[in-house]
């Protein structure tokens, strides 16, 4: 009988030749627009064709950097009485962890459960992992946490899914999600690239149920464990008046998901479209979602970053931004750093936050979660942090892409010829 578990290494292994074979000629199903609809209902009603969870009356906080989201969350964690979740792809074994760990620590003395999760590549990628005696340290004090997938022989069995969700659960009642890790170069950025952009949630309502499943379906899997019952599910009252969607990658179980509420997100958009993204090299499926609503006369904000973390990927991500540009959309190149932030906003009507990169690694092969969320009120928050990064921001122009030298172009070719198959 194949397990899930071995379902892990088999399937996405087929999946990636798959993709590669066909990812030039992929397309999606998108929804029909009637003129007359608003945007966001049409997007809804592809929400609920597709039977992705979708619950009203909840709140959303957005925390407009690291500073913010540590603050609030760890007020939060304080306020803790039951149970508290978390799964990142890492935990940086640095001094914004070590406070973490210590609040966690004096939380499972009051007798709170707490559970960490973690995804070992990621662990590995960064330079200070945690190492197994300060997993054992951290054992010690009443925390449980473990890895995703731990690596081991034969290694390339690990290297298609990784878990890159960043997701917080406290008590059933509160949830965190967003683009940021708990590390300290979102707090100081990063020699050589400089401040360390990103935007995180906090959710209030039905939704968090929502979360808290995602969390205890992977928690359950990796451990061997069964936590499950109503203490962990609460009834959530109304917090407020947003509805939100979340939309959950899993690669065997919801492999396109993601990808196609992005594409119809977008396919569905009348006035306008303002995303800003990391490692923006897209799936066919996403740019030509763009290219459609490009031709639709839709205007298009596309907030891309100068700099990165990894070699290269910046060329490819110039790349795009001038095809995209040379097309039509308004390409802002960021300049305050490394913007990793992975937001959208659309008409003013609906955006999302989450963990998801607009390019095959997170859409072919990761786990990713993100919220779309429907409310004016926190729409326009969202969509106001955009403005705020585009003002950091200048115009990409033919002119200032032919700046750039043949060296750094041909790179920028070789890059978005070969992120498929990263």
């Amino acid at each position: 009988m194949i397990t899930e578990k071995m379902n892990r290494y088999i399937f996405p292994a087929i999946a990636m030749l798959i993709s590669l074979l066909f990812a030039s000629c992929s397309s999606f199903v998108a929804i029909e627009r009637d003129k007359h609809e608003h945007s966001d209902s049409a997007f809804i009603s592809y929400i609920k064709q597709e039977n992705i969870p979708y619950s009203e009356d909840n709140s959303v906080t957005m925390l407009n950097n690291a500073h913010e989201k540590f603050d609030s969350m760890f007020a939060d964690i304080r306020k803790a009485k039951h149970h508290i979740h978390l799964e990142y792809f890492n935990f940086r074994n640095d001094s914004i962890n070590k406070v973490l760990i210590g609040l966690l620590a004096q939380k499972a003395k009051e007798g709170v459960e707490v559970r960490a999760l973690f995804d070992a590549f990621g662990n590995m990628s960064n330079d200070r992992p945690l190492k197994k005696k300060d997993l054992e340290a951290i054992r010690a004090q009443g925390i449980e946490i473990i890895k995703f997938d731990p690596i081991t022989f034969p290694w390339i069995n690990h290297g298609y899914s990784r878990d890159h969700r960043k997701i917080v659960v406290i008590d059933g009642k509160i949830g965190y999600i967003g683009g940021i890790n708990v590390a300290d170069y979102y707090l100081n950025g990063i020699e050589g690239v400089g401040h360390w952009r990103d935007i995180h949630s906090k959710v209030e309502g039905a939704a968090v149920n929502d979360l808290q499943r995602i969390f205890l379906d992977m928690w359950n899997e990796e451990s061997g464990q069964e936590i499950d019952g109503e203490v962990y599910f609460p009834t959530n009252d109304k917090h407020g008046d947003t509805d939100i969607a979340v939309v959950d990658r899993w690669p065997y179980r919801t492999p396109k998901r993601m990808r196609r509420a992005y594409a119809n997100a977008i396919h569905a958009a009348k006035d306008s479209i303002s995303i800003v993204n990391p490692y923006f090299i897209p799936m066919p499926i996403i740019l030509k979602a763009i290219d459609k609503a490009l031709e639709d006369s839709v205007e298009v904000n596309i907030i891309l970053s100068e700099k990165g973390d990894i070699p290269m990927i910046p060329d490819g991500v110039w790349r795009i931004g001038y095809r995209l540009m040379k097309k039509g959309a308004n390409v802002y190149m960021y300049t305050g750093g490394f913007n990793h932030a992975k937001v959208m906003s659309v008409d003013g009507k609906y955006g999302t936050v989450g963990s998801s990169n607009l390019n095959s690694r997170s859409l072919t092969y990761d786990y990713e979660t993100n919220i779309f969320i429907f409310g004016e009120g926190d729409t326009e928050e969202l969509h106001a942090l955009i403005e705020q990064d585009k003002a950091q921001s200048y115009l990409l122009t033919k002119e200032k892409y032919k700046q750039r030298s043949c060296w750094r172009r041909f790179c920028g070719w070789l890059v978005t010829l070969v992120t498929p198959f990263m």
